[in-house]
């Protein structure tokens, strides 16, 4: 068939069944992107005579004799489109994934259309944004500045890579075209607990254009943790490439290789696997209980805390107060648009080398050299641009598998997960249950905090250990309180493996403290605020809680008090209106989070000169959304006195420096950025001693000490007792972030960690099949991801302080938003309605059931 493609005419048939979004990739159109394959998300939207389709669903057959025009030909010739000039302006962005198919939907909006964006944008999805920079895109609302050579931090800059986003010429992971690449599917366990007893490919290696069927037979026997940290023994090795039992529905128990993607799933179809059953246990509780099946042969309990800090006992004893309660927080998927993957290949030196989804690649070039017995420079792992990350790509969850094919069959190779596998094969938030006691004088002094935790890691311990111990650290060492105990558990259990998310357990533990401090003020008739500024820690003052800690923790800077004003100020202002009828309440609640893990997180960074006079960063953290890049390039700028268009950047390649731990815990900035800042200095100091170009210089940093970042949230909200929706009427948020270096990308960090919260607060919810486990929720559509309409403007107040750790005074605030909002949501909720809601998402069905039980029979 012939079609016009940005107009220029492509004459090919497309494959049986083959949908427009893989057509026009083939074709060489990578910014129509992948996301959902179901219609939901919209970021493969392209214009077919002039209308928004979503090529995931249109079938290619139908573009015949049609004018197909992808985000590569929206622009004339010599400029951008006005969309696409708008979503430069105001940063519409944060990773960019999704931002093609936002550009070409408003691309062709009327005026009316315009009038109404949520009804408009339904069928677009942003996982990083919250929408409010989607929306001044939209309108014309110019936020980006160009401030004057030496002046960049402190200034509202645009992503280097901006131009590039907007125009679809960003290259993430699976934008490039690999000769000879083969392709890999994985058949996936259809049980919780089985041995694998036979695996018969006969009739899959019989399909034509497959290569190769991978088993555990053909794994190495070598264990690993798929969790990727500096200091490895943090976590339980525990995984095998492919193993011979599976623990979970929907582990990997082969792989085939095939010259394509459906031939390998042909192949996949095919293969006869005979299983022995085993028993499986699904309930963190009852894992505990002597008898439980053994996920791994052992104990289930793979990380434990028992400590105490003073008297539990005797502060109850002292108090006027006692309030005890239990809650739940459920699993929560990182929904990344961009899907887990890697594409492997051996270059001309014979190296492993593998493009790959990762926050993490010089760690997980590290494992793969552990995995396959290989000298670390015989690895190479580099990345793209990076379709977000909220620690879900802290993970090797596809890298040891492609780099098996790919040693098997000498050619390259491509794995890239659907999103179904994304919901069944990838890791979510752990789920806690935390049963809180807090105890508090009359003056609203607290007397005893005692908290009993269940971690679920799943089936495989990888940050299981760990995000149970810094759960129960920063959430309740931010409040004095000479008494405080601690029981906690991170259990096996055979679901889904659970795993890094935003905020690394602090949401799941904080959402039950800050929900007891609440109940703890109404029952003193305290207003919440007061309550809290009586009883936070005060600069100086230790951080304490049950168990040994890092004693590098430290607080460099304090804000909290500004922070904790700007809510009291929000709450007095004159209330929005609500519908008649409708219960309306306030709510708040405040977080800590440290900067970084405990035990040394490592930057390197060298700054050169170039021959021309411009400038080149090379650093080995990888973007996706968190805007580390566009600092780190201010920070260069301002040291050498020039600007940030005279900066280029490598990065994220382990080519480029020596070492880099990876972008997650909070640390692109206050890590990475502080080896740019040394090494800028470096080459400053050389350039003024005369030395000639090109000149560099290097840095390191090696993530202590640490510091602390603040955060508070309030909401109004009105709920309508008829049908228990809830509306939020006013978000506030503030943050002491330090010195902001960027205020326009840091309050896009905050506003995206506010309606990422929103949505498990509200709407987001894994559900998995109470007798085999399967998870049931496998796509956009069941599982609820918010949409334009679903998350309100949240005003964002930064307090003003320096910290003396951070590079040029500044800290983290990549995870901490999140941590606040889901209590800060529920004391609200409390607030309008008399009930305290314990287990999120809060789903209008289920206030309007708890409304129903709380109704007094008539």
């Amino acid at each position: 068939m012939t079609v016009r493609i940005n107009g220029a005419d492509h004459d090919r048939e497309p494959r049986p069944g083959q949908c427009l979004r893989t057509f026009l990739r083939e074709e060489g159109c990578f910014g129509v992107k992948k996301g959902c394959d179901t219609g939901d998300c919209g970021a493969c939207t392209v214009h077919v005579d002039g209308q928004p389709v979503h090529s995931c669903v249109y079938p290619a057959f139908r573009a015949a004799g049609k004018r197909v025009t992808t985000i590569e030909g929206l622009a004339p010739a010599d400029g951008l489109h006005p969309v696409q000039q708008r979503f430069l302006d105001a940063q519409g962005f944060q990773c960019g994934f999704c931002t093609a198919g936002m550009i070409m939907t408003t691309a062709a909006l009327d005026d009316d259309r315009l009038a109404d964006l949520p009804r408009s944008l339904k069928g677009n999805l942003c996982r990083c944004t919250g929408y409010r920079a989607v929306a001044d895109a939209i309108h014309g609302v110019r936020t980006v500045e160009e401030p004057a050579a030496g002046e960049a931090v402190g200034a509202g800059l645009g992503a280097p890579a901006g131009p590039q986003v907007v125009t679809g010429t960003a290259r993430y992971t699976f934008d490039v075209d690999v000769p000879g690449m083969l392709h890999l599917t994985v058949l996936r366990s259809p049980h919780a607990h089985a041995r694998i007893l036979e695996i018969d490919a006969t009739a899959a290696l019989a399909v034509p254009g497959v290569r190769a069927v991978l088993t555990h037979r053909d794994a190495p026997e070598r264990r690993f943790s798929t969790a990727r940290h500096e200091h490895p023994d943090e976590d339980p090795y525990d995984t095998r490439v492919l193993d011979d039992v599976v623990r979970f529905v929907g582990q990997r128990v082969a792989a085939v290789v095939a010259e394509s993607e459906g031939a390998a799933e042909q192949g996949c179809r095919l293969l006869r696997v005979t299983y022995d059953v085993l028993p499986s246990v699904l309930d963190p509780e009852e894992a505990l209980l002597p008898g439980a099946p053994a996920v791994h042969g052992t104990s289930n309990v793979i990380g434990r805390l028992d400590d105490e800090i003073g008297s539990v006992e005797d502060g109850f004893a002292e108090a006027d107060v006692v309030y005890e309660q239990t809650f739940r927080t459920g699993r929560v998927q990182h929904a990344a648009l961009e899907t887990h993957g890697a594409i492997g290949w051996l270059d001309e030196r014979g190296r492993l080398t593998l493009r790959s989804s990762t926050q993490t690649p010089f760690l997980t070039r590290r494992a793969l050299a552990d995995l396959y017995d290989l000298d670390l420079d015989q690895v190479r792992v580099l990345t793209g641009r990076v379709g977000g990350g909220f620690g879900g790509k802290q993970e090797m969850l596809v890298e040891d598998l492609v780099a098996l094919a790919v040693r098997t069959t000498g050619q390259p190779v491509k794995h890239e997960y659907t999103r179904a596998e994304q919901f069944t094969g990838a890791t979510t938030r752990h789920p806690f249950t935390v049963r809180m006691k807090a105890g508090a004088r009359r003056d609203g002094t607290l007397t005893a905090l005692s908290l009993r935790v269940v971690s679920n890691t799943g089936a495989y311990g990888n940050h299981g250990p760990s995000v149970m111990f810094h759960g129960c650290h920063e959430s309740i060492s931010v409040y004095r309180c000479a008494n405080k105990r601690t029981d906690a558990y991170a259990v096996y259990t055979n679901t889904v493996p659970a795993g890094a998310f935003r905020g690394y357990g602090l949401g799941q533990v904080s959402f039950a403290v800050e929900s007891v401090l609440d109940e703890l003020a109404r029952r003193l008739g305290l207003d919440p605020v007061l309550l809290r500024e009586r009883n936070v820690v005060l600069p100086g003052e230790p951080m304490t809680a049950p168990g040994s800690h890092a004693d590098d923790l430290t607080i460099a800077s304090y804000g909290l008090d500004q922070c904790l004003t700007a809510i009291r100020d929000a709450a007095a202002a004159p209330p929005a209106d609500a519908p008649a009828g409708w219960l309306v309440g306030d709510g708040m609640a405040m977080a800590m989070i440290a900067a970084g893990p405990p035990g040394g997180h490592f930057a390197d960074a060298t700054v050169t000169l170039l021959g021309d006079g411009r400038y080149e960063i090379a650093v080995g953290t990888s973007e996706f959304g968190n805007g580390s890049t566009t600092v780190h390039a201010q920070i260069a700028a301002d040291v050498l006195g020039t600007t940030t268009d005279r900066i280029t950047i490598r990065q994220s390649d382990t080519d480029v420096v020596t070492h880099d731990t990876g972008a997650f815990a909070s640390t692109g900035v206050v890590v990475a950025g502080q080896a740019v800042l040394a090494a800028a200095q470096e080459l400053r100091a050389r350039i003024d001693a005369g030395e000639a170009a090109p000149v560099s210089g290097h840095g390191h940093w090696k993530g202590s000490p640490r510091s602390v970042a603040f955060n508070a949230q309030w909401f109004r909200v009105a709920v309508d007792p008829g049908t228990g929706e809830l509306r939020i009427l006013r978000s506030v948020h503030s943050a002491d972030a330090g010195r902001v270096l960027n205020p326009l990308q840091c309050r896009g960090q905050v506003e995206g960690g506010v309606a990422q919260a929103i949505g498990s607060a509200l709407t987001e919810r894994m559900v998995l099949d109470p007798g085999t486990g399967e998870v049931t929720t496998t796509g956009f559509r069941q599982y609820h991801l918010p949409s334009f309409a679903d998350i309100p403007y949240t005003e964002v107040v930064f307090a003003s302080t320096e910290d003396t750790i951070g590079p040029l005074g500044a800290k983290s605030m990549s995870e901490s938003p999140y941590n606040p909002v889901a209590p800060a949501l529920a004391n609200a909720l409390r607030d309008a309605t008399g009930i305290r809601f314990t287990d999120p998402p809060f789903t209008s069905d289920r206030i309007w059931l708890a409304l129903q039980a709380a109704a007094p029979a008539e």
